[in-house]
């Protein structure tokens, strides 16, 4: 990509990818012409690259989509809103771990599925699930995540030590890393928000052979396997101090600006944040000290990688269904993604679609992360989030939460605590 950028410049560049042909066949005769599609969407800078992309679907259909944007800790009050009383939207995005409470917002949208411009295979697995209520498919990916290791090139080598693959290895670098420049090993979140404070943590679950439930949905996390992920996690905190000062209360942007402020030489982290890790307006992070890898494993496992989904959904109560099904045909369009992922205008690094995260241009430019993130989603487990999932998860948090800031010291009894409140949802 570097090379290619040489020879043709970042206008030609720009110039080339802009008129890259799109699956998106839209419907013969634009019977849409004149509709005004409203779209809820939460903040991010992907969709804000997409929307200065819709004045081709307008060209295309007559359609016009109206985007409002809500930041992250807002979007799920405002899904809510919009289910329950409705100001008249016609599609949304949602995190898959919502999805299933949304079941009278979302409407099922399996007939999108025989549009030849449309391949569900396209999307890994752990993506494609996360549309589904039952066997109804009510949305499309559109933003994923899985979790990379990003780390200091410059600090680990200051202190002799490889890249961890596991967690074992995370401590004895990071001990290596606090002795030999004065920089905690890793930054991690303990603190309660939105559950982030699980999502390593689940890593180190799985690790440990358990899982959150049972094959019968009972609760699952307050095993043997679960009790030794919690230890360890919380080992981390209390017992190894390989985590920054003040980790307890952490959530995940108090790590992310730790690493960024060169106060910890190691990052779980989504692969979103990247562009953040570097640039000189907000971190001391350079360029060519940013490495990444794939998650720790715990000894002896295989490797694990939790995963986040957004999907586009059409409500329920549209009044423009067919046309919002047009604009999901195009807003998932994977030649969309891969523009948006090519332009050298553009940090964004998101992709969803199989046929990106193997595209050796897409690869060229960013490194091989989305090789990475490919075999990391190809192993990534799929918690199974029922409808009182939020519930559970601000049941788990405050459990973690807990633990961390030394409120309960007991984990086996504080697991079982919170496994007899989640049983008592069901």
């Amino acid at each position: 990509m570097k090379k290619l950028l040489g020879l043709l410049g970042t206008t030609a560049l720009s110039a080339m990818i802009a008129t890259s042909a799109l699956a998106f066949d839209p419907t013969p005769g634009r019977p849409y012409d004149g509709t005004t599609l409203r779209a809820l969407i939460v903040t991010s800078s992907q969709f804000s690259a997409q929307e200065a992309r819709f004045d081709r679907f307008t060209e295309a259909t007559g359609i016009t989509v109206q985007a409002d944007y809500v930041p992250f800790p807002n979007m799920l009050e405002a899904l809510t809103a919009e289910m329950v009383g409705g100001a008249g939207y016609d599609l949304v995005t949602v995190m898959d771990a919502w999805v299933q409470s949304m079941d009278m917002l979302l409407r099922p949208i399996d007939a999108i599925a025989e549009r030849p411009d449309v391949n569900l295979d396209n999307f890994p697995g752990v993506h494609r699930t996360r549309g589904y209520i039952g066997d109804e498919l009510r949305g499309l990916p559109v933003r994923g995540h899985v979790q990379l290791l990003f780390y200091r090139k410059d600090l680990l080598e200051q202190a002799g030590v490889d890249v961890p693959t596991t967690w074992d290895e995370v401590v004895t670098a990071s001990q290596a890393i606090r002795e030999a420049t004065g920089t905690a090993g890793i930054a991690l979140p303990y603190g309660r928000n939105n559950g982030q404070n699980l999502m390593v943590w689940y890593n180190l679950l799985w690790g440990h052979g358990g899982d959150v439930f049972n094959d019968d949905g009972s609760p699952a996390f307050n095993s043997d396997a679960g009790v030794a992920a919690t230890e360890q996690y919380i080992g981390f905190l209390r017992e190894h101090g390989i985590v920054p000062e003040g980790s307890g209360g952490f959530t995940e942007q108090d790590a992310v600006n730790s690493f960024k402020q060169g106060n910890s030489a190691m990052l779980p982290v989504w692969w979103w944040v990247r562009s953040q890790l570097i640039d000189p307006s907000q971190s001391v992070v350079e360029a060519d000290q940013l490495g990444y890898a794939g998650m720790p494993m715990v000894a002896g496992s295989a490797p694990t990688s939790y995963a986040n989904t957004w999907i586009y959904g059409v409500t329920a109560e549209s009044r423009n269904a067919d046309a919002a099904m047009e604009f999901l045909a195009f807003v998932t369009d994977p030649a969309l993604e891969r523009e948006i992922l090519l332009d050298p205008e553009l940090q964004e690094v998101v992709s969803v679609h199989l046929s990106n995260l193997r595209d050796p241009d897409v690869n060229a430019r960013w490194g091989g992360m989305h090789l990475a993130a490919a075999d990391a989603a190809e192993s990534a487990p799929v918690i199974p989030f029922g409808e009182n999932w939020p519930r559970i998860v601000e049941i788990l948090e405050t459990a973690m939460s807990s633990l961390a800031s030394g409120d309960s010291t007991d984990v086996r009894a504080t697991l079982d605590r919170a496994a007899s409140q989640v049983a008592a949802l069901r």
